[in-house]
């Protein structure tokens, strides 16, 4: 059982990682000078479908860790 959740914990933490670097990053930089970021940005509800997704998985990693970390699990 104990090694059940320290694999979960493991794969929430990776999948987590790479949720976050599937993110947009939020600065426009030089391109909000000519306004080509308003052109681009037509993608909101697959970002806020990435953003439930994100938050889920990081719950799922800090609980686990929780649980772990204080022995609840054995």
């Amino acid at each position: 059982m104990l090694a059940f959740f320290q694999l979960a914990q493991i794969l929430s933490g990776i999948i987590t990682i790479l949720l976050i670097l599937l993110h947009s990053p939020k600065g426009d930089g030089m391109t909000s000078i000519g306004g080509a970021s308003q052109l681009f940005s037509s993608q909101k509800g697959v970002e806020a479908g990435l953003n439930r997704i994100t938050t889920f998985f990081g719950t799922m990693f800090i609980v686990l860790s929780l649980l772990l970390g204080f022995n609840l699990i054995k």
